[in-house]
């Protein structure tokens, strides 16, 4: 399976410049292409339901063709999912760090 990296998510309790709001999933993102190595500040409402570690510990990201591929046989953190039009993301566990996945439709 080929992966093509997407961005570097990081974990902060520091508001950022540009920050959009994802309500439903009660988090502020920057824009990853708001810069030239796809840097994304990501801050969690207190009753944010993500797991813990993808609230604390800096995740990457890799775009790939097929999702279900990706996280076969994988340990599933948070399952594929639609956060926004035209995307599904997962997020596994790997060497006990998060990864996430994102295949454009």
């Amino acid at each position: 399976m080929k992966l093509k990296y997407h961005h570097i998510g990081i974990p902060t309790t520091i508001p950022h410049d540009g920050e959009t709001y994802m309500k439903r999933l009660k988090f502020f993102a920057t824009d990853h292409e708001s810069n030239p190595y796809g840097i994304q500040w990501m801050r969690f409402d207190p009753d944010c339901d993500l797991p813990e570690i993808v609230k604390t510990v800096p995740h990457v990201a890799f775009e790939v063709s097929d999702l279900e591929l990706a996280i076969k046989d994988k340990n599933i953190i948070i399952e594929p999912n639609c956060p926004s039009e035209g995307v599904m993301v997962a997020f596994i566990i790997e060497n006990e760090a998060p990864v996430e996945f994102l295949q454009f439709l």
